[in-house]
C-alpha cells in the first residue's frame, strides 16, 4: 500500500512540475492549509463548547460548587495524556512554533496535530482560564508540515505555510482576514512581500468561508456603536494606553514569577493538583475567570456589566460604580494570574483570547471612572480600544491589534483611538519588556528569527553544517620527526590541533610556525610539538556560542580558523571562509 501511495505520490510530483508552477502551487498548498485551518477552529471550539456545556449543568446542580473541582479534573485528564500515554513534556503552541521555525527547518511533528485538539479542550472546558487559538494554531501548522513533508517543500515554504495556518485559524475565529494576515507576519516574523502576502490572504479567505460553510454566520462579538471619533476624548486615551501597557508589564512579571515558582516544585503531579485546587478557588470567587471569557467581553460591550460579577461575592453591591470599577479591574488582575496558572500547572492554551478579556475589563474599567469623573465617554469604544492595548502591549503585535478591532467593529470610526491607545501601549511595554512570554526562553536560547534579516540569518545557520574535523591531531611529546612524519606528510591542511591524551587542547600548530625548521635534521629528534604550539586566538564553545557569538569571535580575533571545544574536549574546526559561505547560502535562501 505504501509503495502505491509512494508510486501514485511519485508521478503527481512529475506532473506538478511540468504543467504548474511553483508560485501558483504555493497558493493551492495555502488555500489547503486555510481550509484546514477552519475546519480546526471549528471542531476544537465545538468540542469545547460540548465539555463546558456539561460542565454547566454540573455548576447549576451545585449551586456553583463544582467550580473548586472543575479545573483539577480538567488538568489531571490533561496530566495523563502528556505524562503517562504521550510520555513528554508539555509543549506550549507558539513557543513550539517559534522553535521549529529556527531549528527545525520548519517542521512540525505530526503529534502536534492531535495532541492540542485533545488537551486544549480538556483545559479550557473544565474551566483553565485560556484561550484555545494557539492550539488551533499549532494543530493546523502540523496539518501543514504534512503537506511540507509530501510535497518536499523547503524551509521557506514551509514557514509561510505556518504563517497560513495561522492567519486561517486567526480570521476563522474573528472574521477578519486582514487583521489574521499580519498577526502571521508579525508573530513568526514573515517578509512582507508579494509572494508572501497573497498566500496568507487566500488562507485566511478559505478559512472564514470554510467557517461559514461548516458553523453559520457566527458572531464572535455583539457590537452596537454609532459614534465616531471625539476629539476631546484624545487625554483619555492616551491615558488607557498607559495603563494597557503597564498591565502588560505586570501581565509579563506575574506569568514568570508564578511559573518560576511552580517550577520549583519537582513533581509535575503536585504542579497540577496544586494548580487545579488554585484555579478552582479563584473560579469560587470570579466566576467570570472560568475558560476563555468570551461571555465576559460580549456582556461589556452590550453595556451589560452586571452579567459580569453576577455570581461573585460582590454581586450585591452591583449597583455601585466604584464597586463594579473595582471588580473590572480585578478580572484584569486575576485573569492573567488565571491563565499563568492554568499553562505553569500543565494545562494546554494561548493567551490571545485571556489578553483581550483583560483588555476589555480594563477598558471598560477606565471608561466607568471617566464618567463617574463628571466627563462623557464612550465606554463600549473603551473597551474596545482596551483590547487593543492589551494585545499590543503583551503579544507586541500593534498592527494586528488595531487592524483586528477595526475588523470586529467593521468600520475605521475608531482608527484615531486605536492608534494613540496601542501606539502609547507598545512602546511602554517595549521599553520595559525586551521579550514577550512567547519569545524570552527562545531569545535566551538564540532560537528567535525576528525582522533583523542578519540575525535571523545566522539563528537559521547550524554550527554543526561549519565544523571540519579532517585534521591531524598531535600529540604535545611528539618529536619534530613524528609531527613531520605523521602529521604534515599526511595532512592537506596548514593547521594541527595539539591534543593530549585526554582529549583537551593543548595548542595548535601552524605550518608557517615549523617551516624555518623544516629541513633542520638536527632537530628532528631533540624538539617536541610543544615547543612549537601555540594558543588560538579565540576558542568556540560548542554548546555555549550560538552563530552571532562565533561570527563576532572570528571578527574579534582576525583569525581563519578557530578550534571548537565540546564538554571540555576537542571537537573540530571552524574555517571563517566556510562560515561566510555558509551565511552567503543561507541568506539567499532566506531572502528567496
Amino acid at each position: 500500500m505504501n509503495a502505491t501511495l509512494s508510486a501514485i505520490l511519485r508521478k503527481f510530483l512529475i506532473w506538478k512540475y511540468k504543467h504548474i508552477s511553483e508560485r501558483n502551487f504555493v497558493l493551492i498548498l495555502s488555500a489547503l492549509v486555510g481550509l484546514v485551518a477552519g475546519l480546526i477552529a471549528v471542531l476544537i471550539k465545538n468540542i469545547t463548547y460540548g465539555i463546558q456545556y456539561v460542565g454547566s449543568l454540573g455548576l447549576s446542580l451545585t449551586q456553583n460548587g463544582l467550580y473548586f473541582a472543575l479545573p483539577l479534573i480538567g488538568l489531571s485528564a490533561v496530566y495523563l495524556i502528556w505524562h503517562k500515554l504521550y510520555r513528554k513534556g508539555v509543549f506550549q503552541p507558539i513557543a513550539t512554533l517559534l522553535f521549529a521555525l529556527s531549528k527545525k527547518g520548519a517542521k512540525v511533528e505530526s503529534n502536534k496535530f492531535y495532541m492540542p485538539l485533545i488537551t486544549a479542550p480538556l483545559t479550557v472546558g473544565f474551566g483553565g482560564s485560556v484561550g484555545l487559538m494557539s492550539p488551533a494554531i499549532l494543530s493546523a501548522s502540523a496539518a501543514s508540515s504534512v503537506f511540507g513533508d509530501l510535497f518536499h517543500l523547503n524551509r521557506k515554504t514551509r514557514m509561510l505555510l505556518i504563517g497560513c495556518a495561522a492567519s486561517g485559524v486567526i480570521a476563522t475565529s474573528f472574521q477578519s482576514p486582514i487583521a489574521a494576515v499580519i498577526f502571521a507576519i508579525e508573530i513568526f516574523s514573515l517578509d512582507l512581500t508579494f509572494a508572501s502576502l497573497l498566500p496568507l490572504l487566500v488562507a485566511s479567505l478559505v478559512s472564514v468561508i470554510t467557517s461559514f460553510l461548516v458553523a453559520g454566520d457566527q458572531v464572535l462579538f455583539t457590537i452596537d456603536h454609532n459614534e465616531g471619533f471625539n476629539v476631546s476624548d484624545t487625554l483619555f486615551y492616551i491615558i488607557l494606553g498607559v495603563m494597557a501597557g503597564l498591565v502588560s508589564v505586570y501581565f509579563h512579571k506575574a506569568h514568570f514569577a508564578i511559573t518560576g515558582a511552580l517550577e520549583r516544585i519537582k513533581s509535575r503531579s503536585y504542579r497540577f493538583i496544586l494548580g487545579g485546587v488554585i484555579m478552582g478557588a479563584m473560579l469560587y470567587f470570579i466566576p467570570p475567570l472560568y475558560g476563555e471569557g468570551y461571555g465576559v467581553i460580549n456582556s461589556l460591550l452590550s453595556g451589560n456589566h452586571l452579567a459580569v460579577i453576577q455570581g461573585s461575592l460582590f454581586d450585591h453591591w452591583s449597583e455601585n460604580t466604584y464597586v463594579v470599577i473595582f471588580l473590572l479591574l480585578g478580572i484584569t488582575l486575576f485573569k492573567s494570574l488565571a491563565m499563568t496558572l492554568t499553562i505553569a500547572s500543565g494545562g494546554t492554551g494561548g493567551i490571545i483570547i485571556p489578553a483581550l478579556v483583560m483588555g476589555s475589563s480594563l477598558g471598560n474599567a477606565v471608561g466607568k471612572t471617566i464618567n463617574a469623573l463628571g466627563f462623557a465617554v464612550n465606554e463600549t469604544h473603551f473597551t474596545l480600544i482596551g483590547m487593543a492595548g492589551i494585545v499590543a502591549g503583551v503579544l507586541k503585535t500593534p498592527l494586528t491589534a488595531i487592524f483586528l478591532i477595526a475588523e470586529i467593529t467593521g468600520g475605521y470610526e475608531l482608527f484615531i483611538p486605536l492608534m494613540l491607545c496601542v501606539s502609547t501601549a507598545y512602546l511602554i511595554s517595549k521599553n520595559n519588556l525586551s521579550h514577550t512570554i512567547y519569545t524570552k526562553e527562545l531569545a535566551e536560547k538564540n532560537a528567535l528569527l525576528t525582522f533583523d534579516k542578519d540575525q535571523s540569518v545566522l539563528t537559521l545557520m547550524n554550527l554543526d553544517s561549519v565544523i571540519e574535523q579532517n585534521f591531524v591531531e598531535l600529540s604535545p611529546e611528539m618529536s619534530l620527526r613524528q609531527l613531520l612524519e605523521e602529521g604534515v606528510a599526511k595532512s592537506s591542511r596548514n593547521l594541527f590541533p595539539v591534543v593530549s591524551e585526554d582529549g583537551s587542547l593543548e595548542g595548535v600548530i601552524l605550518l608557517d610556525d615549523i617551516r624555518s625548521v623544516l629541513f633542520d635534521q638536527s632537530l628532528y629528534d631533540v624538539t617536541k610539538a610543544r615547543e612549537y604550539m601555540t594558543r588560538p586566538p579565540e576558542v568556540i564553545y560548542y554548546a555555549k556560542d550560538n552563530m552571532q557569538q562565533v561570527m563576532q569571535r572570528f571578527q574579534d580575533s582576525g583569525a581563519w580558523n578557530l578550534p571548537v571545544i565540546r564538554e571540555g574536549k576537542y571537537y573540530g574546526f571552524v574555517s571563517k571562509s566556510k562560515l561566510l559561505t555558509a551565511y552567503r547560502r543561507e541568506l539567499i535562501n532566506y531572502s528567496v
